[in-house]
């Protein structure tokens, strides 16, 4: 087809793209066309290309073979750079601000208005305020950029795509890290743009916001893609089906409920600590127990004192009846394990291989005469990471090599090789795929059948209410109410976490 003969809408296309890492191929014959002024979501497993593509577009990588074109023109991108002069910009999950400087010189950041090699202050504190006056943000242009939250850092990457004139803007994993809140409104902007005629490339494995935002959406599985097609003709399930190749309902796995004489094995007692306000909680062997509320309340910082990473100020834990006393090393030889909220800066080593970040923590078992035995090493996590099922091209790979949702199955074989009663489960399933998600809710629920007691801590409703059998809800540091049976509903959740007659904590 000659270029007099494309679509005028068609503002980006790939055709026939190819991409492979090593001996991984990540991308083939990937061919996409997204219409101008619109959300075009990529929807796929971990690992199925979505990212590698959005990078190709965006400059950051270059394809092996085919072609991409913009409003019908061929391009060849040697950086994000060249991409940015052709009006396309990308927003990754974590966004990349320079933190000590102020959020209107992160935005104008070498677009500076100059004079004799001088950056003209009162120029830039002007045209900061016209560009987010246009896009309709809350920012003070003096704020440090480093002070923002994710989400307010987003939007000054935004901002910094729309003063450089940016018609196309991907994000990849945009809500990621965010609150609903913040979720909520970060949707408002990407309607907001579309609706000023900018193209959204959206790369989410949340399928209910791509329904929500996106127009089209394009299903990529193993490099290839297998349809696209509008999301008004989707559902959460036939996008399942189509990324794993087979239907699967987008269900949680049935829950055993502990024991009727099952014994505590965890008792906190009015634990204090920085974020915590005093909090009385029981988990019982074989009990999944849910804690729920906003960004804030205190949930991971609950997790912590547990854990014994935050320094309790007041209170008393008890595993099986005994105190639990110590720092972290300590409980975890006690049998408590916690699954950090964050893998990356709290979870893994990236460049190191996948086995030795699954005996991190359980190396004093692994030593003869202060010396790893790198033979049983091996053989152990071997066992550990098969049964944990992660996929991997060999475990001596560095562990950033593996998608999120593998990543997150090797801090899953760490834990276990504690062999814990206690496991604390931080947001474990942020930044996976659906596939990786339904794996690791199955590993929970047969943990807690096996007599493990779980406090599982979630920012996602849907992932506390079918995993959870009793949701304690947190605000302001405390607990504010206990929910279980015909109670334990979404909005009974809502309500106690934002205040609004919330039930008091049994």
């Amino acid at each position: 087809m000659s270029q007099a003969e494309l679509p005028v809408d068609r503002h980006i296309e790939t055709r026939g793209i190819s991409k492979s890492f090593g001996g991984t191929r990540a991308l083939s014959n990937a061919s996409v066309s997204v219409r101008s002024g619109s959300v075009h979501a990529l929807v796929g497993e971990n690992g199925a290309g979505k990212s590698t593509l959005g990078k190709i577009i965006a400059g950051v990588l270059a394809p092996d073979d085919g072609e991409l074109l913009v409003r019908g023109e061929p391009v060849s991108f040697r950086s994000p750079r060249e991409a940015l002069e052709r009006g396309i910009a990308a927003i990754g999950q974590e966004p990349s601000v320079v933190p000590h400087l102020t959020v209107a010189e992160n935005v104008l950041l070498g677009a500076e208005p100059r004079a004799f090699g001088t950056v003209r202050r009162r120029a830039l504190r002007k045209r900061f305020e016209v560009l987010v006056a246009s896009a309709g943000f809350d920012l003070r242009g003096d704020t440090p950029a480093g002070a923002l939250t994710i989400a307010g850092q987003q939007e000054v990457e935004i901002l910094r795509a729309l003063a450089r004139s940016a018609e196309v803007v991907i994000m990849d994993e945009p809500t990621a890290a965010l609150s609903a809140a913040e979720t909520a409104h970060l949707h408002e902007i990407v309607k907001s743009l579309a609706a000023q005629g900018k193209t959204i490339l959206l790369i989410s494995h949340f399928l209910r916001e791509v329904l929500e935002l996106a127009d089209t959406v394009t299903v990529l599985r193993d490099g290839r893609v297998v349809r696209t097609g509008p999301t008004a003709g989707e559902t959460e399930d036939s996008l399942v089906e189509a990324m794993l190749g087979q239907p699967q309902a987008l269900t949680f796995p049935p829950k055993q409920a502990p024991r009727a004489d099952a014994p505590v094995l965890l008792a906190v007692k009015g634990v204090q600590a920085l974020g915590v306000a005093g909090v009385d909680l029981t988990v019982r062997a074989g009990e999944i127990v849910g804690l729920a509320g906003l960004v804030g309340a205190g949930r991971t910082e609950l997790g912590q004192a547990i854990f014994g990473v935050r320094k309790m100020q007041a209170g008393e834990i008890e595993l099986n009846g005994s105190p639990l006393t110590g720092g972290a090393r300590k409980r975890l030889r006690a049998g408590v394990a916690l699954i950090p909220e964050s893998r990356k800066d709290d979870g893994l080593v990236p460049d190191r291989p996948i086995f030795e970040n699954a005996s991190l923590a359980s190396l004093g078992g692994l030593t003869r005469l202060g010396v790893v035995t790198r033979r049983r090493e091996q053989d152990v996590t071997r066992q550990i990471l098969a049964r944990c099922d992660v996929r991997a091209r060999s475990n001596r790979s560095p562990v950033r090599e593996l998608s999120g949702g593998n990543q997150q199955k090797v801090l899953l074989a760490r834990m276990l090789l504690c062999e814990p009663q206690l496991v604390i489960a931080d947001e474990p399933t942020r930044g996976v795929d659906v596939g990786a998600k339904r794996a690791i809710y199955e590993f929970l629920v047969g943990l807690a059948e096996e007599g493990l007691g779980i406090l599982l801590i979630s920012s996602e409703l849907e992932e506390i209410m079918g995993l959870s059998h009793r949701v304690a809800v947190m605000r302001s540091g405390r607990i504010v109410a206990e929910l279980a049976g015909d109670e334990l509903n979404e909005s009974a959740i809502l309500t106690a976490a934002f205040g609004n007659q919330p039930r008091q904590a049994a």
